[in-house]
C-alpha cells in the first residue's frame, strides 16, 4: 500500500470544516496538517457555518422566546509548506482560530426591550504560524516555530438579564492587539502504510486591549469612565487600564493510517484550556461588581475536549471521498448568553475532485446536534434554558503540490 496509490485520501482526513463550532469561542481547530504533506504544497480554504441558536428566558425574565441569537460567519485559511532540504523545511498557516458572534434580534425584555436594538457581540482573532521544520530521518519530523496573532472585539448588552444594564445600555469597543506565542512538536511516519501521527502544543497568548466603554443612561444621558462609575456605584473607583485576554492554550493530537487498498483511517483529538478563562472590560468590572463581585463579561469554567474519526477512501485517479463523526464535550455549563450551547456531536461528508495529480479541489459539509444549555450572566445566574439547536457547517479547499 504506498504512498502513492493513497495520497488522495490522505488529503481528504484534512478537509475543511474540523472545528467550526466547538466550545466557547474555538473555530478553527488549528491543524498543522499542510505543513506534513510530502515535498511544496500551498493550500486555502473557506469554511462556513450556519447556526441555528435559540432558548426561552427564565420566568422572571419573562418566559419568553429569544429568536435564533447565533449569526451566520465565515472564516478562511491558507498554509505555504516548503521542503527546503531532505532535512529542513518551513511553513506558514493563517487561520482565524477563535471567535464569537452573537445578536439577539427578537424582542424581549432579557435581551432586546426595543425590539430594534438587541444585544451583541463579535469577537476575531487572527493567526499566522511559523514552523521549522527538522526531519532527521525520513520518519521523524520534529517542528516549532512562533505565532502571531491578532484579538479585537465589541459587545453590546440591552436588557434585564445584564442587571444594572437592563435600564441602561452598555458598550464597549475592544481595538486590535497584537501578541506572539509559540507552537512545537513531533511527527512519525511510514509512508509504505500510509501511517502519520503528530502532537502539537500551542502556547496561551496574552493580550491587553484598549477598550471603549460607554453607558447610555435614559435620564442623565451618557456617561462614560469616571462619571459612569460614579453615577452606577458611588463606592467604586475609577482605575484606567486595559482588558487583559488571554487566549488559551492547547493540545492536537493526530492520527492515521491506511486500513485497506485505498482506505485510510484518521483520528484528530484536541484538549483546549477553556478553564479560568474570563473577559472582563476594566469599567464594566467595577459597574457590575456592585451586584456581583468578580462578574465577567464572558467567563467558561472547564477545558474543552473534541474528537473527530473518520474513513477517507479513493476511488479512483480522480475521486475520493470521506465520512466522519465528531464529538465536543463542550466548556461547562451553564454557559455565557453570548454562546450558549455545550458541545455537540456531528456527522460530516466530504468530497474530492483531482483534474491531475498536482492539485485538488475538495469540499465537505457537516451537520451539528449542538448540545443543551442554562445561559448566564455575570448578573443572573438564571437568564434562560437553550434546546434543541443545530448548525450545518460548509468548506471548501483548493491544494497544488509544486
Amino acid at each position: 500500500m504506498k504512498l502513492k496509490t493513497l495520497s488522495a485520501a490522505m488529503i481528504l482526513a484534512t478537509v475543511p470544516m474540523t472545528g467550526a463550532f466547538a466550545a466557547a469561542m474555538d473555530r478553527s481547530g488549528q491543524s498543522i496538517a499542510a505543513f506534513l504533506q510530502p515535498g511544496n504544497y500551498f493550500e486555502a480554504g473557506l469554511s462556513v457555518l450556519d447556526p441555528d441558536v435559540s432558548g426561552t428566558t427564565s420566568a422572571e425574565l419573562g418566559g419568553q422566546a429569544t429568536g435564533d441569537m447565533a449569526s451566520d460567519y465565515y472564516f478562511p485559511s491558507a498554509a505555504l509548506k516548503l521542503q527546503l532540504t531532505d532535512n529542513f523545511s518551513f511553513g506558514v498557516i493563517y487561520d482565524q482560530p477563535f471567535g464569537a458572534k452573537a445578536e439577539y434580534t427578537a424582542q424581549s425584555i432579557a435581551f432586546n426591550p426595543t425590539g430594534n436594538d438587541g444585544t451583541a457581540a463579535e469577537v476575531e482573532t487572527e493567526n499566522l504560524t511559523f514552523l521549522f521544520g527538522f526531519q532527521p530521518t525520513q520518519n521523524w519530523n520534529i517542528y516549532a516555530g512562533p505565532v502571531y496573532q491578532t484579538a479585537k472585539g465589541n459587545v453590546a448588552l440591552r436588557g434585564e438579564a445584564y442587571g444594572p444594564f437592563g435600564q441602561l445600555s452598555y458598550n464597549a469597543n475592544m481595538k486590535e492587539d497584537s501578541e506572539l506565542g509559540w507552537i512545537a512538536g513531533l511527527a512519525y511516519q511510514i509512508p509504505e502504510i500510509a501511517l502519520k501521527a503528530s502532537v502539537t502544543y500551542r502556547s496561551e497568548i496574552k493580550h491587553e486591549l484598549q477598550a471603549t466603554e460607554n453607558i447610555t443612561h435614559p435620564l442623565a444621558g451618557e456617561l462614560s469612565g469616571a462619571n459612569m462609575v460614579g453615577a452606577m456605584n458611588p463606592l467604586a473607583q475609577y482605575q484606567p487600564g486595559k482588558t487583559a485576554v488571554t487566549t488559551p492554550q492547547s493540545v492536537n493530537l493526530d492520527l492515521q493510517s491506511g486500513i485497506m487498498a485505498n482506505t485510510v483511517g484518521f483520528l484528530n483529538i484536541r484538549w483546549v484550556n477553556w478553564d479560568g478563562f474570563s473577559i472582563r472590560p476594566n469599567d464594566f468590572g467595577y459597574v457590575i461588581d456592585a451586584l456581583v463581585p468578580g462578574g465577567n463579561l464572558v467567563e467558561y469554567n472547564e477545558d474543552q475536549w473534541s474528537a473527530t474519526a473518520g474513513v477517507g477512501r479513493k476511488f479512483n485517479e480522480k475521486w475520493a471521498g470521506n465520512v466522519s463523526v465528531g464529538w465536543d464535550s463542550g466548556a461547562g455549563n451553564p454557559v455565557t448568553t453570548l454562546g450558549p450551547t455545550e458541545g455537540y456531536w456531528n456527522l460530516g461528508l466530504g468530497l474530492q475532485y483531482s483534474p491531475a495529480a498536482n492539485y485538488f479541489i475538495a469540499g465537505g459539509v457537516k451537520y451539528f446536534w449542538l448540545g443543551d444549555a442554562d445561559a448566564l450572566t455575570a448578573a443572573n445566574p438564571n437568564v434562560g434554558e437553550f434546546e434543541d439547536n443545530d448548525a450545518w457547517g460548509y468548506g471548501l479547499k483548493i491544494g497544488y503540490r509544486f
